[in-house]
């Protein structure tokens, strides 16, 4: 019986696809970075055909490197950027337009609009999300409106809309299979979560035909299988599922209260609510977070836009720092953060303020800043902002976890994970493997086909490499908080609109 499983990983600014067996050891990974387009400010675009040939070339190389033959591989597993909109030809599988980013804020006036229209508390009570540009229904209704005859040739079941994980599946399939999983539909504004479906009338406020619409599944399911030539055989598509809703299964957050926060463009915290789907009274979104044979689990989410996004701005925009790495170093040589905060609204703010027109600042600049203390601010607000998720959680009347699971890329950097303890008052721990994203869609996989038997079996997998108690004084800890509150209230439109 095959005991492999082939992960597909497919971030916002890179496709990564891994080779696990079944103690869940990666035995192979390759990467690929692809582009990013900014057509305007506030736009953000892939090309899905960049896409697409990185997948293919990452999966086929990622087998090659790890010596297992394609028989021997049970089933592929995707995890995917959320969000991110795909609209394409059924006859062709070519996208008519490119793919429209989660961070894109271009339809910011038209949730405005929905939402002085008095419709976001529907909206919220059946999808669990805010009227947000962040979400895929203005996304799709934008393409419909702005590429000539979409909108009819839509009507008329000629367009398919899907997350990457549909394009991708349709893709890998051939055509043969137009899905996704409830993770993915659910982050639309098109989902009923609770009656688990596509609901007509949300399609109807935001205009989007429902024949454009996947067919939803378990996120442990035998979709499809992959079409001829692109492998040496054809393997099973077995798990679909949200990047941010896979790191939460990766890291074995199988029990209600258990939290993850992975870091990588952005930062997103998930907390386990088991079967009960948790209304945040702080802005903070219901969200499910798997869904195994036909039983529905919960999660409450907190996104922030902009994590990793900064330090990469530090290194290609401004030429701040030559490696991502270098900011561990640079935070640790300076004894305190002279002031600096960094506030990383560069395409908005997400949870808990939701204020798309804010955009980033950097406060507290003298001549004495240095490189060093804006690479530093720049880790700080990861930290000050994950605080302010947690805060709410609890708010919501959630217990504070007994710990926090972090991956993610900047995970990997020791002075972050101190800085997040400290701030959170929790221990952060941090697993052996940090790619837990790629390990979720492969337990997903791995659960469909037969690699691995149960959730215990899922647990058993996952060991920490390190843990991070909190040490920081009490009143260095509040001074440093304040500061931080200053600089957000500067930064808030929507608080200066008041």
């Amino acid at each position: 019986m095959p005991r492999y499983i082939l992960a597909i990983d497919q971030g916002t600014t890179s496709t990564r696809a891994i080779v696990f067996d079944s103690t869940a050891t990666p035995l192979a990974t390759a990467q690929a970075e692809f582009a990013q387009h900014y057509p305007q400010s506030g736009w953000v675009e892939h090309d899905p055909e960049d896409i697409w040939r990185d997948v293919l070339a990452t999966a086929t190389d990622a087998i090659a490197a790890s010596g297992v033959s394609a028989t021997a591989i049970a089933g592929i597993g995707i995890a995917n950027q959320r969000e991110t909109t795909v609209v394409w030809d059924r006859s062709t599988g070519i996208p008519i337009y490119n793919a429209i980013v989660w961070q894109d804020r271009r339809t910011a006036d038209v949730c405005a609009m929905l939402n002085a229209q008095g419709h976001e508390r529907q909206v919220r009570s059946k999808t669990g999300l805010l009227i947000d540009p962040y979400f895929c229904a203005t996304k799709i209704s934008w393409i419909l409106d702005h590429v000539n005859g979409a909108r009819a040739r839509a009507e008329n079941g000629e367009l398919a809309f899907g997350t990457i994980d549909s394009f991708l599946l349709w893709r890998l399939t051939g055509g043969a299979v137009h899905a996704t999983d409830v993770t993915n539909a659910s982050r639309s504004l098109l989902y009923d979560i609770h009656a688990q479906r596509w609901d007509d009338e949300l399609c109807r406020l935001f205009r989007v035909p429902a024949a454009m619409l996947p067919q939803v599944h378990d996120n442990s399911h035998v979709y499809g299988m992959t079409a001829d030539g692109l492998f040496d055989v054809p393997i099973p598509v077995a798990g679909l599922v949200g990047d941010q809703q896979a790191a939460l299964f990766g890291q074995a957050c199988f029990d209600p209260g258990m939290a993850k926060s992975t870091y990588g463009t952005g930062c997103f915290m998930l907390l386990n609510t088991g079967g009960r789907a948790l209304e945040s009274d702080h802005r903070l979104l219901t969200t499910p977070a798997y869904r195994l044979n036909g039983k529905m689990t919960y999660a409450l989410e907190g996104s922030i836009f902009i994590a990793g996004a900064a330090i990469k701005w530090l290194r290609d925009g401004i030429g701040v720092i030559t490696h991502a790495s270098d900011t561990h170093d640079m935070a640790t040589r300076i004894a305190d953060n002279h002031g600096v905060y960094m506030v990383p609204a560069h395409v908005g703010l997400g949870a808990p303020h939701w204020d798309p027109d804010a955009r980033g600042a950097i406060f507290g600049l003298t001549l004495g800043t240095t490189q060093a203390h804006l690479a530093r601010a720049a880790l700080e607000a990861v930290g000050f902002q994950t605080l302010d998720l947690a805060n709410a959680m609890i708010a919501d009347g959630s217990a504070p976890p007994d710990t926090i699971r972090v991956d993610g890329g900047m995970a990997a950097n020791d002075w972050l994970c101190q800085f997040l303890a400290d701030m959170l008052l929790t221990p952060v721990e941090r697993p052996v493997h940090l790619e837990t994203t790629a390990l979720g869609a492969a337990f997903h996989a791995g659960l469909a086909t037969g690699v691995w038997a149960d959730l215990d079996a899922l647990s058993r997998t996952w060991t920490a490499r390190d843990r991070f108690e909190p040490a920081m004084p009490g009143d260095q800890r509040a001074k440093l908080i304040a500061g931080w509150q200053d600089a957000l209230s500067r930064t808030l439109t929507r608080s200066r609109s008041v």
